[in-house]
């Protein structure tokens, strides 16, 4: 996964090959505040008397901004074949910041919905990009824990949302997390205008220089077909499925988590804090994924990651005194979370380097259906009184097909194309 340096192109920016994970660490963690925010404010909105949102339309915003998402991670593969994944990954960050800071200023839920489907569009972009910049500078056999450790900036910038929200709500309202969540692009667009460099296979691409393989140049083959060339169909059709189930339980706990913890008699405070204990589990479990996947694989901790996570949600539905709660919310979360990091892992190592962008911004923009069906799902359960305990039985079915899905991934083939 190392970056090909017998390229007679030189890349100017390669000097700063170690500000890629940083700095696609910020970025993802600014997704990672998007990824909770909703959740976090959903309890302000719903007792907003202005708006009179309901579960059900609170939903629909929901669904407005993830549709966003699923568009732009679909677009951006096609978007760094024509300028870079560099500028892709500047202008995707200014987007979804400036579009962020305005839905504090939004008069109605109508003009809300339409910012959060604007500012999807960049947020949706950012993953993709990251992941493929990453593995692309991550040094040979250890993509696994370099993806893991950039995957922790979105569930750090998850858990710090969820702490302010209990911060900062209270005194200043829901609007304030918008203005909060902007503000970080105010440094970070700076820095990676001067640090973050560029693919330096992109740069080769539209050199014209052809890539290597076995020693003899090879003819630069379309990304989108390779997707569905050879045993990579198998492979693409698997990972979509389990990039979708993964989404469906990360946006689904995320979006609804405090409402599902609120039916089943704890308050607000206590249901705000087990959200910021189930993304303090998913950092933790970024740490060991990484780490477990370099040492037994990626194929079997995947597999594991997803039937652990089948388990522990299926225990949530059993409510426990004090601190057992938190505890089996931590453990929920060390798992769930970083399943679906260790997908995206696996699809970066299952294709070739041409192919590795376009194959990851599939992955996420069809995975981001699972992210719309999540809160859907969430809100009908609520709205129907049965979110508690049957939530959780439907989120370990969810995990359960996971698992199945990527036990379908095929198996590398003599006759597939490489780089």
């Amino acid at each position: 996964m190392s970056t090909d340096s017998s390229t007679s192109l030189t890349n100017a920016r390669q000097r700063y090959a170690g500000w890629v994970l940083p700095l696609c660490w910020a970025a993802v963690a600014l997704e990672g505040f998007d990824l909770v925010v909703l959740g976090v404010v959903l309890p302000s909105l719903l007792r907003f008397p202005a708006w009179g949102l309901t579960p059900n339309t609170a939903s629909l915003i929901s669904v407005v901004g993830l549709l966003g998402v699923m568009a732009g991670a679909l677009a951006v593969g096609p978007l760094t074949d024509v300028i870079g994944r560099r500028r892709t990954m500047l202008i995707t960050v200014v987007g979804f910041s400036v579009l962020t800071l305005l839905c504090a200023a939004a008069p109605n839920p109508w003009v809300f919905g339409a910012l959060r489907f604007l500012a999807g569009l960049g947020l949706g972009g950012v993953l993709p990009v990251s992941l493929a910049l990453v593995n692309e500078y991550a040094k040979t056999g250890r993509g696994g824990s370099t993806t893991t450790t950039m995957m922790t900036g979105y569930h750090v910038g998850a858990v710090l949302t969820a702490l302010l929200g209990i911060l900062v709500i209270p005194s200043l309202g829901w609007r304030s997390m918008f203005v909060i969540g902007a503000l970080p692009a105010l440094v970070l667009v700076p820095v990676m205008l001067r640090y973050l460099p560029e693919s330096t296979w992109y740069l080769r691409a539209k050199a014209g220089e052809r890539p290597a393989e076995g020693g003899q140049a090879v003819q630069p083959r379309n990304p989108i077909g390779t997707l569905f060339t050879g045993s990579y169909l198998r492979a693409t059709l698997a990972f979509w499925v389990a990039s979708f189930m993964g989404l469906l339980l990360v946006y689904g706990l995320n979006t609804w988590l405090p409402e599902i913890m609120r039916s089943a008699g704890y308050q607000l405070g206590a249901a705000l804090a087990l959200l910021l204990t189930l993304n303090v589990g998913a950092v933790l479990g970024m740490l060991v994924a990484g780490r477990v996947a370099d040492r037994i694989g990626l194929r079997p901790a995947t597999l594991t990651w997803f039937v652990a996570a089948m388990v522990f949600l299926a225990l949530l539905s059993i409510k426990l005194p004090g601190a057992g709660v938190y505890i089996s919310v931590l453990l929920a979360g060390l798992f769930v979370f970083s399943a679906q990091v260790l997908v995206y892992a696996y699809i970066g190592q299952r294709y070739p380097t041409w192919a590795r962008g376009t194959a990851l911004g599939s992955a996420s923009g069809i995975g981001r259906l699972g992210a719309i069906t999540g809160p859907l799902v969430g809100g009908a359960l609520l709205t129907a009184g049965l979110a508690y305990p049957w939530g959780f039985y439907l989120f370990a079915v969810v995990a359960a097909l996971g698992a199945v899905a990527v036990a379908f991934v095929s198996q590398p083939s003599p006759t597939d194309p490489v780089d």
